[in-house]
């Protein structure tokens, strides 16, 4: 199999029962450095290294929406496949003992009782009901072994699972699920066979994400020949990339329908309940890290070989003689750390971009050296500020392309383009949101904010006329005004003169037609 058709698996359809069970082996390279004795005494053997696997379930943050996706508020009855007409079973947020809130996906069960998630159910069918799960970690990932999701009284029918590299700025399909994925998503389906020969096995509750099988396609089948796999990602970035995820998500879109069609007569067996998420991984620390640690709630590299940044992603101040570059797996079995080695101090100007600029210029009377033309939507003496209509992104370093977020203010609601360091707009009167695109209460939104003329609820409207869309009363004949405050009939006028001018065409055509009937039947 090419390499092209290796990753061009990532935006394929799987059938849902198929899987692969094979042995996976640890890789290798934990050590960073060891002290060696020589003939000039004891030094300093570097070696590239990477932290061990983990499970990165207990470091994930779980977002689910749309809002009120999850069952509980108001309280429902639902019911399972396996007994779809006794529906005693209830959800409901207020009590612990019957609430499936989200987190729940990543607990650890014990005494052998299940917990899990679960969603409304299908009560506005035939309207989609779709849900996503977005897995974040704030730190780059690297996938070892087989994803494994556990659904709760069937696993969905249609879903896709999806991942980022960039913290969930921009998302790419790592695998698309259906019972027939010709008919969801017109695509040929491709299973394990397509990668290697192995057992298929069937769980009606197991979902997978198969790593250990695409590993095999370079390593064999129980991954014994590691120095092949290890060759392949030296020599082929896209390879280590497919492997590599700040955040995961997972779009449900269609539940289990325990048949063929959907029964209309009982939509309360239908919904998602997932109780298990097991994602193994290891911090992605360019093979200049053992260890990876917990530090102020998020996952940090504890960087060797003079690198540093959360991924060890550049060298230290002061180590920038040779760019800055990943550790290799190569030559086996130590690898090659590629250590960032001490900068000349021959240099006169310190010119220090962030990798925003290479152009340096000394501003005498100041006695500053200063970057010349940013990069990147960045400005400042180092090119460490953001330009104007742009914030800093908090979950990137500095030295990062995308360090810099465009504010996207809307034009009509805020006052202007800029944002503040979070990303929030400064809205006009009546906006609201962080771009400035919502109206407060009161407020209603037609190319900007503008204050609500009526409310229905409030009954604003007077003499029986009715709110439009919180922007006109609609009167009744006999009243104007912007609020149905005032009579038609002026003052010493006659009201019924007034009413008769709002007469239909049609009774006025057929007044006349009377009036000419009466007068031929008068005698002279």
């Amino acid at each position: 199999m090419s390499f092209r058709e290796f990753i061009s698996l990532e935006a394929s359809c799987v059938d849902l029962p198929s899987l692969l069970h094979s042995h996976y082996s640890s890789m290798v390279y934990e050590l960073c450095k060891s002290l060696v004795s020589t003939d000039e005494g004891s030094v300093w053997e570097y070696y590239a290294c990477q932290p061990k696997p983990a499970s990165m379930k207990d470091h994930m943050r779980i977002k689910v929406d749309p809002p009120g996706i999850t069952c509980g508020n108001p309280p429902e009855r639902f019911c399972t496949l396996e007994n779809p007409y006794l529906c005693s079973d209830e959800c409901d947020a207020s009590n612990p003992d019957l609430a499936h809130p989200p987190q729940l996906m990543q607990d650890r069960e014990r005494n052998g009782l299940i917990t899990y998630w679960q969603t409304v159910t299908w009560r506005r069918h035939p309207e989609p009901l779709l849900a996503n799960i977005t897995l974040s970690w704030n730190k780059s990932l690297e996938l070892t072994d087989d994803i494994l999701i556990t659904f709760e009284y069937g696993r969905p029918t249609i879903m896709v699972l999806e991942k980022s590299m960039d913290n969930g700025r921009s998302w790419q399909p790592y695998q698309y699920y259906a019972d027939d994925c010709q008919d969801a998503f017109n695509m040929s389906p491709k299973r394990v066979r397509d990668l290697t020969a192995a057992n298929i096995t069937r769980n009606e509750k197991n979902v997978k994400f198969e790593v250990r099988a695409r590993f095999a396609v370079f390593a064999g089948p129980r991954l014994q020949n590691m120095d092949n796999l290890y060759t392949r990602m030296e020599s082929m970035k896209g390879l280590r990339d497919f492997f590599t995820f700040t955040n995961l998500r997972l779009k449900l879109l269609r539940p289990a329908l325990g048949g063929t069609y959907v029964q209309r007569d009982n939509l309360l067996k239908y919904f998602y309940a997932i109780s298990n998420i097991e994602v193994p991984a290891r911090c992605k620390c360019n093979l200049h890290a053992s260890q990876c640690l917990l530090q102020d709630g998020y996952l940090q590299c504890q960087c060797e070989h003079n690198t540093t940044g959360q991924d060890c992603q550049r060298c230290k101040k002061g180590f920038k003689a040779r760019s800055w570059k990943a550790g290799s797996y190569l030559p086996t079995p130590n690898g090659s750390p590629n250590t960032s080695e001490f900068k000349s101090v021959s240099f006169i100007l310190d010119c220090e971009c962030y990798g925003h600029s290479n152009r340096c210029s000394y501003i005498d009377y100041l006695n500053i050296v200063t970057c010349v033309s940013c990069k990147h939507n960045t400005r400042g003496q180092n090119c460490q500020h953001c330009r104007l209509g742009y914030f800093r992104n908090a979950s990137a370093e500095l030295d990062d392309e995308s360090v810099c977020i465009e504010c996207n203010c809307n034009q009509m609601g805020s006052v202007h383009d800029r944002c503040n360091n979070t990303g929030f707009c400064q809205c006009k009167d009546g906006a609201i949101g962080a771009k400035c695109d919502d109206c407060v209460p009161g407020y209603y939104w037609k190319q900007g904010c503008f204050p609500n003329v009526c409310d229905e609820e409030m009954l604003l409207c007077q003499n029986g006329g009715t709110c439009y869309q919180n922007q006109k009363c609609i009167c009744p004949p006999e009243f104007k005004g912007v609020l149905c405050q005032h009579s038609r009939c002026e003052a010493g006028k006659d009201c019924n003169a007034a009413s008769s001018s709002h007469l239909s065409t049609a009774t006025l055509l057929l007044c006349t037609l009377l009036a000419h009937l009466l007068a031929t039947l008068t005698p002279h």
